[in-house]
């Protein structure tokens, strides 16, 4: 009798001792986005171990998709031992999204950007659509972005634009301006190593126009420039966020190399360029967040008017005016206080308070040029937040920045999504 106890008590913990498991997974409330979608991405499938941080990693990741607004889990026990259901709980986004851009200085300076894009395709998080933007002269593009195309970790991207605008070109303490026309296309292999990294590997083939319409001129410097050149791409992501509907907390960096070589033997020279954006996200209460984005960016530093970093309104100093000047080098520091204001079912009012501040290496200039006042701008301001929590991306910001620096303008900002 004491041989069939101990037979039993040892059978008792060996069944006690056996993992929990994943009897089935389960999505719920999703309407467009396809269940099979979820399940290929997620690391929670039936038969693996029960395992919470595997869980959680999957919520991040969800909550990462434009397709979703917000996602939660639930775990009940399934009719077998040891055997549970694990249940995603999804809250959809609507993905078909306008976007626009409108900025302009004191100087009656006046341009804007406007697009639609569809951020689930086909209920796959595939994201397609173009933009038209009017800078004074027309330009377009087309875009095609699907990261989980082929696997959970490998995806594909494929860009084309036709950008025109007027640029101006510095040199020898004077400026002109050229009409600048870029058309490209682009392929890109998209990779996640894991939750938290990712790189793209691309080329890019392209042809810059370049005419002069008015201002200076120097015999060194062609009045007219068609070259073909092809840049060869390679970006870098560590990715820590979490996002709660309007709040994001954590840290990213982005990380982006290129090289660029000519086809063609003309006046412009191949050069490398390569910059990294730093973003730090803080909750502060229940209302606040803190977000600051650091570039530090370098490129071969050629004596070129073509120089490749802008100072731009719409990239990087809010009120700075529209590209008012280049460098090989650039530091720039985007940090604010955005404090949600009103909040009710769908709708969030938020208000922002920021600094922008900026430094530029001169074309073929020395490392001192950043410390140098003649490049520093900085700009502080105050903008609101027009946010619909359950549409991808529903942000529609005014941002007004006032110069402090010498000769400095100030200016209105409008666009779609946070600045930064």
């Amino acid at each position: 009798m004491k041989y069939i106890t101990a037979l039993i008590l040892l059978f008792t913990t060996l069944v006690n001792s056996q993992e929990n498991s994943v009897a089935d997974l389960k999505i719920q409330g999703n309407k467009r986005l396809k269940t099979s979608f979820v399940k290929k991405i997620s690391q929670i499938k039936q038969g693996v171990k029960l395992d919470s941080a595997l869980i959680e990693a999957d919520i991040r990741l969800l909550k990462r998709l434009p397709s979703i607004a917000h996602a939660y889990y639930q775990v009940f026990p399934a009719n077998a031992p040891n055997q549970y259901n694990v249940f995603y709980n999804i809250e959809e986004n609507f993905t078909i999204i306008p976007s626009a851009n409108v900025y302009t200085t004191n100087d009656d300076e006046f341009a804007y950007r406007l697009g639609l894009y569809e951020f689930n395709l086909f209920g796959q998080n595939i994201t397609f659509g173009g933009f038209y933007q009017k800078d004074i002269f027309d330009s377009y593009a087309i875009n095609f972005r699907a990261p989980f195309l082929f696997s959970r970790k490998l995806g594909l991207a494929i860009n084309y634009q036709d950008l025109t605008t007027l640029e101006p070109v510095f040199f020898d303490n004077t400026t002109a301006d050229y009409r600048y026309n870029n058309a490209s296309i682009e392929a890109l292999g998209l990779f996640q190593i894991n939750f938290t990294n990712r790189i793209e590997l691309g080329l890019n083939y392209f042809t810059e126009d370049y005419l002069y319409q008015s201002g200076a001129t120097n015999p060194e410097v062609p009045q007219e420039l068609r070259v073909k050149k092809l840049l060869y791409k390679a970006i870098y992501e560590y990715n820590n966020l979490n996002y709660t509907y309007q709040y994001v907390e954590g840290f990213r960096s982005i990380f982006n190399f290129q090289y660029v070589h000519s086809t063609e033997d003309e006046q412009l020279p191949d050069f490398l360029i390569g910059w990294n954006d730093f973003q730090y996200f803080k909750r502060l209460g229940k209302k606040g967040n803190w977000a600051n984005r650091l570039r530090l960016g370098l490129s071969t530093n050629n004596d070129t008017p073509f120089a490749p970093f802008a100072v731009d309104n719409n990239l990087n100093i809010r009120g700075v005016g529209n590209l008012i000047d280049r460098g090989t080098g650039a530091i720039v520091l985007n940090t604010e206080y955005r404090h949600t204001l009103y909040e009710k079912n769908w709708f969030v009012l938020q208000g922002n308070a920021f600094v922008d501040a900026g430094s530029w290496q001169n074309p073929g200039g020395d490392l001192s040029d950043f410390v140098d006042s003649d490049n520093l701008r900085i700009y502080p301001g105050i903008g609101l937040r027009f946010i619909h929590k359950s549409i991808f991306n529903a942000i529609f910001r005014i941002d007004y920045g006032y110069g402090i620096t010498p000769n400095a303008t100030n200016g209105l900002v409008f666009g779609i999504g946070q600045y930064f």
